[in-house]
């Protein structure tokens, strides 16, 4: 039998600056689960295309938030997927962020139908009346008309706290979250989320503004830190987020 020469792809670290060593633990954990991984840098992205990315967002990323944003606004990258984590500054694995996907605004019509069909969000549109949330300061109308052309109610909410109480009374079937709100990201949105029957496991898509200051960078990276265990997550608890990404 002929040997299989074909190259396995690899998981990407990005967002950890070469020489600091911060990128260790994360190599450890995911060997141990059997991914092909190395420390990368954005430039390379298109050439290379890996089978998903581990981006480090903390406030001691190499501009972890800036890197998203470029990868999630360019046609050539955004289909790859991404893992934000918060890696302390020794690098140990404080917490592990996977929303459903991340869209940048202002919306791409035909992007979002298309992967949300990719997702096998819109097979049972036509059967079953299902809602969708749209959690944003403003309401996000052209998204809002967007979900709505696939065939979804759209429910409104502008604060997270205003969003998890219609989540209480009233189960949507996908979720679009500001990155920011007022009140909360759209990352402790989720984790809250997981404490509401019927929501705990509801696809919430992140929603980035088209460009980030770096005060704006700066101010999601803290509003993550309290999100984060002050011990790290094992290597057991890391992988399970990958698992159930799978």
């Amino acid at each position: 039998m002929a040997e299989n020469t074909k190259p396995r792809r690899e998981l990407w670290i990005l967002g950890v600056q070469p020489g600091e060593g911060r990128e260790e633990t994360l190599f450890s954990y995911l060997e141990t689960g059997g991914y092909v991984c190395r420390l990368e840098q954005y430039s390379n992205l298109v050439t290379g295309r890996p089978l998903g990315i581990v981006l480090d967002v903390s406030p001691f990323s190499d501009d972890g938030w800036g890197v998203l944003l470029k990868i999630k606004s360019s046609p050539a990258t955004r289909n790859i997927p991404v893992l934000p984590v918060f890696l302390s500054e020794k690098g140990k694995v404080g917490g592990v962020f996977p929303v459903a996907g991340f869209f940048t605004l202002p919306i791409d019509d035909q992007y979002l139908q298309s992967r949300l069909a990719v997702y096998g969000l819109t097979e049972d549109v036509e059967t079953w009346d299902l809602q969708s949330m749209v959690v944003s300061r403003n309401g996000e109308e052209k998204l809002s008309k967007a979900v709505e052309a696939v065939g979804f109610e759209v429910i409104k909410g502008y604060t997270g706290k205003e969003a998890l109480a219609l989540a209480s009374i009233h189960p949507v079937y996908v979720m679009f979250c500001s990155q920011m709100l007022s009140d909360m990201s759209a990352f402790e949105l989720q984790e809250r989320l997981r404490l509401v029957p019927y929501s705990s496991n509801t696809p919430l898509f992140a929603l980035l503004k088209e460009s980030m200051k770096d005060g704006e960078k700066q101010a999601l990276s803290r509003e993550i830190a309290h999100l984060t265990r002050k011990k790290q997550l094992t290597c057991d608890e890391f992988l399970g987020y990958l698992r159930r990404r799978d």
